[in-house]
């Protein structure tokens, strides 16, 4: 029986090394799309572009992991499916992980000798220092790419905004109760446009839905066009959520 040959993706050099994989054995991972994952970085240079948007205090002699490091494995941990900080006890020492993150991974790095990627005290520090001036730089920057992805500017905007559950299962900061849910959670706000996600505000649950949106709103609005925005109805509220009157209120 003949078999159909298909053609083998070609990724990216690592320094100056090639970057391939097979089914044969030796170092194994489980998130070989990674490695995919890494090449739409260096399309879109959202990485480096967070780096850049994120101040970084620390002294660059005395830094093991620099900056874009730890936001290469973190994020691609969480889309991998990885949420919890803990999990890079063991995605440290993944090769696939340390690939993504411009790491050589090496033939046996379970023993601790061979430079593993950050571990999670280092990866929660610097979540902790992030500010809210930088978190409306990184949401200016959601912006920017979703401006970037059109050719030209379309006619007309719709922002479809909506709240959901975040559920909460420990003692977290800002652990409330939410009747609407029946349980533990927080409340984060989204603001989408089509598939592009423009806002994620982080809110506890003990606010209205429509809690910030004016805010998000200004974060989110391009000058021209003018955006509509689409919401369900709990965001209704007397005030206008703009300081321009919406074409379409929903």
């Amino acid at each position: 029986m003949a078999q159909r040959k298909r053609k083998r993706p070609v990724l990216k050099r690592l320094r100056r090394q090639a970057v391939d994989f097979d089914f044969d054995g030796g170092t194994l991972t489980t998130d070989g799309g990674l490695l995919l994952l890494r090449e739409v970085d260096r399309r879109l240079d959202l990485i480096r572009r967070l780096d850049q948007a994120i101040p970084d205090p620390r002294d660059p002699l005395h830094t093991v992991h620099p900056q874009a490091e730890l936001l290469t494995s973190r994020i691609f941990a969480i889309a991998a499916g990885y949420e919890d900080g803990n999990d890079h006890d063991a995605l440290r020492h993944d090769p696939a992980f340390q690939v993504a993150a411009g790491r050589v991974p090496a033939e046996h790095n379970y023993d601790g000798d061979h430079s593993p990627l950050a571990s999670p005290s280092t990866h929660s520090r610097l979540e902790n220092r992030i500010d809210t001036k930088t978190i409306l730089r990184l949401n200016e920057l959601l912006v920017d790419l979703f401006l970037e992805s059109y050719e030209q500017p379309p006619e007309e905007i719709i922002l479809d905004y909506d709240a959901t559950d975040d559920t909460i299962h420990g003692n977290q900061e800002q652990r409330h109760f939410n009747g609407f849910y029946d349980g533990y959670c927080f409340l984060p706000l989204y603001v989408f446009c089509d598939d592009h996600l423009l806002v994620s505000h982080l809110r506890p649950s003990k606010v209205g839905a429509a809690h910030h949106a004016r805010a998000d709103y200004q974060i989110a609005d391009p000058e021209d066009p003018l955006p509509l925005a689409r919401c369900e109805n709990h965001h209704s509220r007397r005030q206008r959520i703009c300081h321009r009157t919406l074409d379409a209120l929903v």
